[in-house]
């Protein structure tokens, strides 16, 4: 089987690709202003340079993952600011960041053309080992989320037993803030 051919940004020496991920993520040039400034900056590399569509390819490839890694840095920051984490949130949001993380490495893998196909099984069955752990990891973490809101519910139901008892509360109101309020049935 053939192996695709390696982008040529991939094949740029490492110094050139770096300069270029930097500017590409600032967003500040144009396709035309980057492969001018690449031009600029690396004249003894302008043999290798890539063309305007490879640029503009790449481009849109890192704004992809940047989008995904900005994405879930701020999801953590919402979570983190909001979850007072009794039911583990936190690992919840974690967890799903890591499945679509894994998610998004599987499709880059199938569009990936410059990689062996044994590396590409070898890289897959390492993934589905892991989406088995987080899979697991992720029903456990459903099963303590279960037990403490029940354990929640029987505090709450405890100390209205008690407030009922203590403010001689009838069998009505006591059901009323029961299911109304407390939300327990």
């Amino acid at each position: 089987m053939a192996m695709g051919r390696k982008s040529s940004i991939r094949r740029l020496p490492e110094e050139v690709r770096h300069f270029l991920e930097g500017e590409l993520a600032s967003g500040q040039h144009t396709l035309d202003e980057l492969i001018d400034l690449l031009r600029e900056h690396f004249p003894a590399h302008e043999d290798e340079l890539p063309s305007r569509s490879a640029v503009h390819r790449y481009g849109q490839q890192l704004e992809r993952r940047l989008a995904a890694i900005r994405a879930s840095t701020e999801a953590a920051k919402i979570i983190r600011a909001q979850a007072g984490d009794r039911e583990d949130a936190r690992s919840e949001a974690l967890t799903a960041m890591i499945q679509s993380e894994l998610f998004e490495s599987i499709m880059d893998m199938q569009e990936a053309q410059d990689m062996d196909p044994q590396d590409r099984v070898g890289l897959l069955s390492k993934a589905a080992k892991n989406v088995a752990t987080l899979t697991r990891s992720s029903v456990a973490l459903k099963k303590y989320q279960e037990e403490a809101v029940a354990a929640r519910l029987a505090e709450q139901e405890k100390n209205l037993e008690e407030v009922a008892q203590a403010q001689g509360m009838t069998a009505d109101q006591v059901t009323f803030w029961r299911e109304k309020v407390l939300g327990i049935r």
